[in-house]
């Protein structure tokens, strides 16, 4: 019905772009959406990373699960539409699992878990003295966006989502920014266009425009070097990747990658990443990413606005133990400090449970 709707949307109002079109042709979003845009290529690691697996998958009693559905954890998984399932500790795999066609080799969408990438780029950024400082105004390196007075949004406000800018976020409307960044072309002056709703700094608001103009401050500050490449350059090689992956693009000549989603790979290599936090930014012996920026990445700042919840684009509990990466349908990156586990789902469409409660549920039985 929804496909029908955007059909008949496209055809009375006689928009013809590529994001309605796209809408129309594709519906919402969904795992296989790495098929439909243009990306750019991820190699795997010249030496790559494996981690040991466990003889047999641990058991998980899907009965001691709060709000279980299924008394199987592999039916359990697949009744909330799970794709991949994997358990990370002491960077030995203790649980993997695939359904639906899956497998250990199969290049999943991230949607918002790409997020924690884009972060994680502008700690390097800013360890590499390409950006001086998240305090700095976005305009010193976006500076035509000092004509909608973005001149007073730093870094920081685009990292803790208190920026103001006005953007409105998955709604299911079409004509929203939110689906227009998802399906448009022409990324770069979507964003540079945007307007703010309210002063800097006073208010949390979840906007994937936030994401996306971070993109456009790495891709000035990298002068000539896509985010593909950086990413490659500082976290697709260092950690050993094993299987190419892909960052969706806008469009397919000179595009800019959709830094707020699209993010492509395997379970195993979103895994890595995870393992990355989970060792406070050090990897095989070597010390990647900063302590410091991995700490002020997870540790909440309710000041300029800020939520207890969320830091720099990780989703963080209120306990302080454990914070995690999200995306639409379902996917996480979850990160348990206290007993020193990482956990990955990737999922084809919404589960019901509560993502706290149910990764919980399972370390406690690790």
């Amino acid at each position: 019905m929804k496909k029908l709707l955007l059909v008949w949307l496209v055809l009375v109002s006689g928009l013809g772009s590529c994001a309605y079109v796209r809408m129309a042709r594709h519906g919402t979003p969904d795992s296989t959406d790495n098929q439909i845009f243009p990306a750019r290529a991820l190699q795997p690691a010249a030496i790559p990373f494996t981690f040991p697996v466990a003889s047999q998958n641990i058991f998980i009693n899907a009965a001691a699960l709060k709000g279980r559905d299924r008394t199987n954890f592999e039916e359990y998984l697949k009744s909330h539409n799970t794709v991949a399932f994997l358990i990370l500790r002491n960077d030995s795999i203790l649980y993997e699992n695939y359904f639906y066609g899956y497998g250990k080799d199969s290049q999943i969408p991230s949607f918002s878990v790409a997020k924690a990438f884009t972060s994680a780029l502008i700690g390097f950024a800013l360890q590499d003295g390409l950006i001086k400082s998240v305090d700095e105004p976005v305009t010193n390196y976006l500076p035509e966006m000092k004509k909608n007075g973005f001149e007073k949004v730093t870094i920081k406000h685009l990292l803790q989502m208190t920026s103001g800018i006005k953007f409105r976020e998955s709604d299911g409307n079409p004509f929203h920014e939110d689906a227009q960044f998802y399906y448009g072309q022409n990324l770069r002056q979507k964003s540079l266009n945007l307007k703010l709703a309210r002063t800097p700094g006073l208010k949390f608001e979840y906007a994937s425009g936030n994401t996306q103009l971070l993109a456009l401050i790495l891709e000035r500050s990298l002068k000539g070097k896509t985010v593909t490449a950086y990413l490659q350059e500082k976290l697709w090689s260092p950690l050993g990747m094993e299987s190419a992956a892909s960052w969706s693009l806008d469009e397919k000549t000179g595009g800019v990658e959709k830094a707020f989603c699209c993010l492509n790979a395997t379970a195993r290599d979103f895994a890595k990443f995870g393992s990355l936090y989970l060792n406070q930014g050090r990897w095989n012996g070597q010390q990647l990413l900063p302590v410091s920026w991995v700490k002020e990445s997870t540790t909440p700042d309710t000041t300029q606005g800020g939520a207890d919840y969320y830091k720099y684009q990780w989703w963080l509990a209120s306990k302080g133990n454990d914070y995690l990466a999200e995306g639409i349908l379902n996917q996480y990156i979850y990160i348990n400090l206290a007993q020193k586990l990482v956990m990955v789902k990737l999922s084809k469409g919404y589960g019901v449970w509560n993502k706290w409660t149910f990764f919980r549920d399972i370390a406690q039985q690790l």
